[in-house]
């Protein structure tokens, strides 16, 4: 099981994880992208390396 944190303070308009995701677990909802669906993640870690450090973490639980 994979949980996806986002910190939104430091993620600021950051969107990157919407195009390198290559299993399209973000959605942008209300002008922010969202971890729609974590069921996807493959645990690559594209999204937390094209975020700002430490913006969005990848946790497999």
């Amino acid at each position: 099981m994979v949980r996806i944190e986002i910190d939104y303070e430091k993620l600021g308009d950051d969107k990157s994880a919407l195009d390198v995701c290559p299993t399209q677990v973000f959605e942008e909802q209300d002008g922010k992208i969202v971890a729609a669906h974590p069921e996807n993640c493959t645990v690559c870690r594209a999204c937390e390396a094209s975020a700002p450090e430490g913006a969005i973490k990848v946790i497999e639980e």
